[in-house]
């Protein structure tokens, strides 16, 4: 694979292209890093909410248009947002790629947010929260958010609120844009085969022409966790637990042995501690998992996983054994040559993933104003000892600092 390039406009968007060959797909977008901790307290939700927007009208395109344009030519259009980041981004068939400049360039600083479309759409994210609610392993999730990082914008539920959702109007978009659109926190990625000068014509012609915008935002530091135990009853048929609490944010040197940590006890693969004890060794879960999430200046740390009631607080109590055991128990040499090698294939294979490496170049740029090559990933693992994973372990995970959450009937 051939190395990226990083081009800087003049409005501040940098551009980002890594070349693909041997592919007739191209997939490119915007990353914009706003999020929904970037929300006020009268505006929980509204981030999502213009990502749905996005989709709605434009000044030159309605609705329909907007969602047939890729469509009808086999593409495809898409939008997420996350607690620091709103991503918009397209995959088309290499001839294609000008329409997805258009209609990118188009829905992330055109839309016109036409009141009949905020009416519908309100329903749309109503029924869309309603759907989450109904769902007592989605539920719980953002409900850890609530309780780990309570009375700040990271722990609001990035759909926001049936009170917030029902009050938007146009201006409350513009307002929020106004705020928050900054073209130099703007990273337009591209993943695919494209000659250099088309590039170049495409990028000229599309995002050239985005005027500057400039914003003097600051992001409201959390710095108050306390950890809290909280037990919901809800008519469930599997009881539900979630166990974490604050980490290394992005930045931390310590990042990426705690991330390989996370990896051992909770990662995708069959092998971890938490699979090999709750589900392979009592048959306690059908699923458990650890997840490591960095914001720019914090960390959530969770497990999540469902259990028949009567054998909650044993897996519980599993959860916290093995938590106590990586703390207490360095890792012998050939566990740490396995947990390094496992890391490195697992990233190697994500990598292999066009759209998912495209979003992650623009969101890495944006967190880090670099791109870290496989290379050099693979150096700095290979540079972790058994004594740093051991002392993230004893930083992080001490039992007085978790928060948990459980659902049971």
């Amino acid at each position: 694979m051939k190395a990226y390039q990083i081009q800087t406009l003049d409005n501040g968007i940098r551009v980002i292209h890594q070349p693909v060959n041997n592919s007739k797909i191209i997939h490119c977008g915007f990353v914009l890093d706003i999020g929904s901790r970037d929300e006020k307290a009268h505006q929980v939700g509204i981030a999502h909410f213009w990502e749905h927007m996005a989709f709605k009208g434009t000044k030159k395109r309605k609705s329909f248009h907007i969602l047939n344009r890729l469509d009808s030519v086999g593409g495809e259009l898409n939008a997420y947002t996350t607690k620091e980041k709103i991503f918009f981004h397209a995959s088309v068939l290499d001839s294609y790629v000008e329409k997805a400049f258009d209609l990118l360039v188009d829905i992330t600083f055109e839309s016109i947010f036409p009141e009949k479309q905020i009416e519908k759409e309100r329903q749309v994210i109503l029924e869309e929260m309603s759907m989450y609610y109904d769902s007592p392993e989605d539920a719980i999730q953002d409900q850890f958010d609530e309780l780990i990082f309570q009375g700040h914008p990271l722990g609001n539920n990035i759909l926001g609120n049936q009170e917030s959702l029902k009050r938007f109007k146009r201006s409350d978009f513009i307002e929020f844009l106004q705020e928050n659109l900054d073209t130099e926190r703007i990273v337009f990625s591209i993943v695919g085969d494209i000659a250099p000068n088309k590039l170049n014509r495409l990028v000229k012609k599309y995002l050239s022409n985005i005027p500057r915008q400039k914003r003097n935002r600051e992001r409201l530091p959390f710095t108050a966790y306390s950890p809290k135990e909280i037990h919901v009853k809800r008519e469930v048929t599997q009881a539900q637990c979630a166990i974490g609490t604050t980490a290394y944010p992005i930045h931390h040197p310590q990042r990426l042995p705690f991330f390989m940590m996370v990896n051992i006890l909770g990662g995708p693969g069959m092998n971890t501690r938490l699979n090999m004890a709750l589900r392979e060794k009592y048959g306690f879960v059908y699923a458990i998992d650890a997840g490591y999430h960095p914001f720019s200046d914090t960390a959530l740390f969770s497990i999540f996983f469902g259990t028949d009631s009567g054998q909650l607080n044993k897996s519980i109590r599993l959860v916290k054994k093995e938590l106590k055991k990586l703390q207490e128990v360095r890792l012998g040499t050939l566990q740490l040559h396995v947990a390094k090698e496992q890391l490195m294939g697992q990233l190697a294979m994500a990598e292999e993933n066009n759209m998912s490496f495209m979003l992650m170049l623009g969101r890495s740029l944006l967190d880090k104003d670099k791109i870290e090559s496989l290379d050099e990933l693979f150096d700095q693992i290979k540079n972790i000892q058994a004594g740093d994973l051991q002392e993230v372990a004893n930083e992080i995970w001490p039992e007085e600092r978790l928060s948990i959450l459980t659902y049971q009937s």
